[in-house]
């Protein structure tokens, strides 16, 4: 029977079951961050996960082809991709060179072909054909680090248990001043996950992400004068 994760002591109320430190943050710095969390809400109701799925296989593999890689560019290839290979065993039962022609046009596909052949290979072995709902288990398939995870846990089974960190989110926390510039990946999750309210993690990436996607984008275009930049873009290279 599997250990339940360490507690660290002093995190904060409702945090303790996560197992590494997370840092400290003001009262008024929380009180800002949610203020913005109710404003994305409030502009973004219906934000949601780009990728498109059916499952949580489907939604495994299609967040492990999307690094490096647009939502849009994986969608065009998977509808042909999942019919081909539909469980877990018709990966495994492949080899990546059978995978590979199915996302040649995705950046990295042959490496990410063979990570999709190992994790569907794992999963079969080691989880009966089913995807992990922890996000331990999540770590140990091939080519799944801490993003993935929390992209599956998230939107294929309700778990927040850590806040997905993109290229948007990384970018938007630190112009809205979330956390310092230059801030590591693994900081800015830690930030957030304190910031904000943990049953909203999951809803709020993609609010996040669909505002650096359709408003504050990497080539800033005059975004201060949306409310959300104006009132909390305070680092932001556009001001």
């Amino acid at each position: 029977m599997p250990h339940p994760p360490a507690r660290v002591p002093g995190n904060p109320p409702g945090l303790g079951d996560i197992p590494f430190p997370l840092p400290h943050v003001t009262a008024a710095e929380k009180r800002r961050a949610r203020a913005l969390a109710s404003l994305l809400a409030e502009h973004y109701p219906g934000a949601h996960c780009e990728l498109h799925f059916n499952s949580p296989v489907e939604l495994l593999i299609a967040t492990i082809l999307s690094a490096q890689a647009t939502d849009a560019g994986v969608n065009k290839a998977t509808p042909a991709l999942f019919k081909a290979f539909p469980h877990p065993a018709d990966y495994a039962a492949s080899t990546p060179e059978n995978i590979e022609p199915y996302i040649r046009s995705i950046g990295l596909f042959r490496n990410k072909a063979r990570s999709i052949h190992a994790a569907m290979t794992q999963i079969c072995d080691r989880f009966d054909g089913q995807v992990p709902q922890t996000m331990d288990d999540l770590l140990t398939l091939r080519g799944v680090a801490r993003k993935t995870a929390n992209v599956v846990l998230g939107n294929a089974f309700g778990v927040n248990v850590g806040f997905v960190v993109d290229t948007h989110i990384q970018r938007l926390a630190q112009r809205f001043d979330l956390v310092p510039r230059g801030a590591s990946v693994d900081a800015t999750e830690r930030r957030l996950m304190v910031l904000m309210p943990r049953r909203n993690w999951c809803d709020l990436s993609h609010q996040i992400i669909w505002h650096g996607r359709r408003v504050c984008t990497a080539r800033v275009r005059q975004c201060q004068d949306h409310p959300i930049c104006s009132r909390f873009g305070r680092c932001c290279e556009a001001r």
